[in-house]
């Protein structure tokens, strides 16, 4: 192969096993010893079932029956299933001033709340300017207040430190990615099942109002008693 070419990972399997003998294991994780590969290869012929190398560098290379396009089909549904629950590790960021206001304080607390919430980690920067830079301690005790108003949702991962006009603080959230896409997903369905109901009870009170407002069927006209016979006459 020329340097630099693809390196394939594809096990080999029944005819591509050229070694003279291998360590054998059966179908079922059974041990059956150091055979010949000729002997080896009659035998997964006659299970209908693959010769398989699966340690290659043992000497011998350790071989076992098996159905490979099975285990093949199984090991691509367990990759797949892995990728979908592999979390990505989002890191969000909220800048604020040590002087912050208390309306502009709730509504940063609320983003990092939200941020936490969905299994993110937020990175809280206090930004000093001018002679804030000679008071710490007040991006300090602001930083341990929003800690402490959100530490039901997240924790301290990072405490806070300087780095140059800057104070750092890492919050982390208690629940993982995919506990929080989990809840986040069984919320937006209990609300759907919520507004169907609704819209079903208000169908069924639209449905009865104009049931009970449909005109009734006149009533039949008599010919009066009191008329004169002669006047039909």
């Amino acid at each position: 192969m020329a340097p630099g070419g693809h390196i394939s990972t594809e096990l080999r399997i029944n005819d591509r096993i050229r070694v003279a003998e291998v360590r054998l294991v059966g179908p079922n994780g059974e041990t059956v010893g150091i055979v010949s590969t000729g002997d080896a290869l009659k035998l997964a012929q006659e299970a209908d079932l693959d010769l398989v190398e699966v340690a290659p560098t043992a000497r011998p290379p350790v071989c076992k029956l098996m159905d490979y396009g099975k285990f093949k089909y199984e090991n691509a549904q367990k990759a797949r299933e892995a990728r979908r629950n592999q979390t990505n590790v989002i890191i969000k960021e909220m800048k604020l001033r040590p002087k912050i206001d208390q309306h502009d304080y709730e509504t940063k607390k609320g983003h990092v709340v939200r941020f936490l919430r969905a299994g993110d980690k937020v990175k809280i920067t206090i930004m000093f300017r001018g002679r804030e830079q000679h008071r710490p301690e007040l991006g300090f005790r602001l930083l341990q207040r929003l800690a402490e108003d959100v530490d039901e949702l997240g924790f301290v991962e990072s405490a806070p430190k300087q780095d140059g006009r800057n104070m750092i603080m890492v919050l982390g959230p208690h629940k993982k990615k995919a506990e929080a896409k989990l809840e986040a997903k069984a919320a937006k369905e209990e609300r759907a099942a919520e507004r169907a109901a609704v819209e079903a009870e208000e169908k069924a009170e639209r449905t009865a109002a104009n049931a009970a407002h449909q005109v009734a069927p006149k009533k039949e006209r008599r010919r009066s008693e009191a008329l004169d016979p002669e006047i039909e006459a």
